[in-house]
């Protein structure tokens, strides 16, 4: 009997849903920043962080996958985050204000930080899925997702830095790429953080869109 041939290439569940929305909504993101629509833009990145919060627990509540679709998700799940946390945030600080050789040096760095930071991983994580099913309770490196989470607290409060504000982003988007690729341990947040992050992103785009 001969194999069935597969129409489309790669592995298609429920598992992944939430990494493809979580990408569509940064690349609208992405047209927004371009747009100079920068509420909106921002409020994608948030929206995109907290997908990607989800989006491995959702995946393990699946327990027949294959080691190929295992390693599918690692891979989907860090290509999307490079576009998602690596990409658009540099498309947002660019269209900010970040646009001097100095800027683009800083978004260079960033980018290259991020990259580097997501390989690392997905060879660390397929060799530890390998050895053991525990899920991880620490990070190696500041996760790339935090920036979803900074970006955004940090155009809320830009009035407070006044024109001093570029020039902070600047500062930020160093450290944060400095710290991608730092090898520190950061704690994993459990399910009551998760919810309580999830709470205070969102009072805090509710006061950025000025709903209370």
């Amino acid at each position: 009997m001969k194999e069935k041939k597969q129409q489309l290439l790669g592995f298609y569940s429920y598992t992944v849903i939430l990494t493809y929305v979580s990408l569509v909504v940064a690349i609208f993101g992405i047209t927004q920043a371009i747009q100079e629509n920068f509420r909106i833009a921002i409020l994608c990145l948030a929206v995109s962080g907290l997908c990607d919060m989800f989006d491995g627990k959702i995946a393990r509540t699946k327990k027949d996958r294959t080691e190929d679709e295992k390693r599918f998700g690692i891979q989907i799940d860090s290509l999307c985050d490079v576009i998602c946390f690596g990409v658009f945030p540099i498309v947002i600080c660019y269209c900010i204000g970040m646009k001097t050789p100095v800027g683009i040096g800083v978004l260079a760095v960033y980018g290259v930080a991020s990259v580097i930071r997501l390989a690392y991983f997905n060879v660390t994580e397929e060799r530890r899925q390998q050895e053991t099913t525990e899920v991880r309770e620490y990070y190696q490196g500041l996760p790339i997702t935090s920036m979803a989470i900074i970006l955004p607290f940090m155009y809320l409060i830009r009035r407070y830095w006044g024109t001093h504000f570029v020039f902070s982003l600047h500062i930020a988007v160093v450290i944060v790429g400095v710290l991608f690729i730092s090898n520190i341990k950061v704690k994993k947040p459990q399910n009551p953080a998760v919810m309580i992050l999830v709470a205070v992103i969102g009072l805090a785009l509710a006061k950025m869109f000025h709903l209370f």
